[in-house]
């Protein structure tokens, strides 16, 4: 009679998949020096507070903050090579690379 314990464990952990979401986060080349991106997730939640890294072209750090209460970060755009780091937690964090943000 193991089986209806397993069951029952199972239906217990389905919902969790219905709620799951996956980050988002789009940048762009606002033309006068500086890149604006807007995060979220695709159950619509907001991305306020997120945490988001602008890294250099050997992985350092040069920007670290978080998004504002719209979901929104804006900086000045880095000479050289740089990416973008949209980190919402393990497994909820996207890279865009900035050659891939333009105008």
């Amino acid at each position: 009679m193991r089986y209806p314990l397993y069951a029952a464990l199972a239906a217990l952990l389905c919902p969790i998949a219905v709620y799951a979401h996956t980050p988002l986060c789009s940048c762009y080349d606002m033309g006068d020096g500086t890149v604006l991106c807007e995060g979220g997730f695709s159950d619509g939640s907001s991305a306020s507070g997120v945490g988001i890294r602008i890294l250099d072209g050997k992985g350092n750090p040069i920007i670290e903050g978080e998004m504002s209460e719209n979901s929104e970060f804006e900086f000045d755009k880095p000479s050289g090579d740089y990416k973008v780091v949209f980190d919402a937690g393990p497994g909820h964090a996207v890279e865009i690379d900035g050659k891939d943000i333009v105008e």
